[in-house]
């Protein structure tokens, strides 16, 4: 079993379970249009999002690593009427183009794109003073992963989710040797939510159209 495997599996699975539409469908190929990077998450995640908002209850949601919008779009349909999500972005060629596919999603009013680096946006946030965050996705630079946890869990409350992408890292995760800044950020983040005490999570194995990695689900204590 392999990539061409994993691939058609998440096809079947795309289609009978997922059932992405044409804005989201619009969403990827804008993005490709644009050249961004394809290192969106899949649509198989992006429903596995929208679910863990959806039961959560969710009404704010704050994403880290914005890219063309594709999951934003997700865990906003998760939202209720007046429910927020936050996104921050570094590129602003990035924030524009997923600021497009917010608008095609009809989502103008409930998705906030906000630009620059995540290190100097999250303090800003903060000191606003708004309300916690019920959720957090985390699928942006591995190497500030462990830096966005200290402040998502400055910005959230007892029942939030952090959940962040990426984190097994084609396997090079278990290596604690290796010198990949990747795998090293990725390895200090689930360090931290192992040793913290107010935060209990896991990582799920993931194979797909996305090739071999992981998703870690963190819940915020009393």
């Amino acid at each position: 079993m392999g990539q061409a495997q994993w691939t058609e599996v998440d096809g079947f699975l795309g289609s009978l379970l997922v059932g992405e539409d044409e804005v989201l469908a619009e969403a990827t190929a804008a993005a490709q249009r644009a050249g961004l990077p394809p290192i969106s998450i899949s649509p198989a995640q992006g429903k596995l999002l929208y679910l863990l908002a959806k039961t959560l209850g969710a009404r704010r949601i704050l994403e880290i690593g914005t890219l063309g919008g594709y999951s934003a779009i997700w865990m906003a349909r998760a939202l209720p009427a007046d429910g927020h999500l936050i996104s921050l972005e570094y590129s602003p060629r990035h924030a524009e183009v997923a600021s497009g596919n917010i608008a095609r999603a009809g989502l103008v009013g409930t998705v906030e794109i906000r630009v620059g680096a995540a290190g100097e946006l999250l303090p800003k946030l903060a000191a606003e003073g708004a309300e916690p965050f019920d959720m957090v996705f985390i699928d942006a630079d591995k190497g500030g992963y462990p830096n966005y946890l200290d402040w998502s869990l400055k910005l959230t409350r007892p029942g939030s989710l952090i959940v962040a992408d990426n984190v097994v890292r084609g396997g090079a995760v278990a290596d604690g040797l290796s010198r990949d800044p990747n795998v090293q950020g990725v390895r200090s983040y689930l360090e931290q939510v192992a040793a913290h005490p107010r935060l209990e999570g896991t990582v799920m194995q993931t194979v797909g159209v996305k090739g071999y990695d992981g998703i870690s689900i963190a819940r915020v204590l009393e």
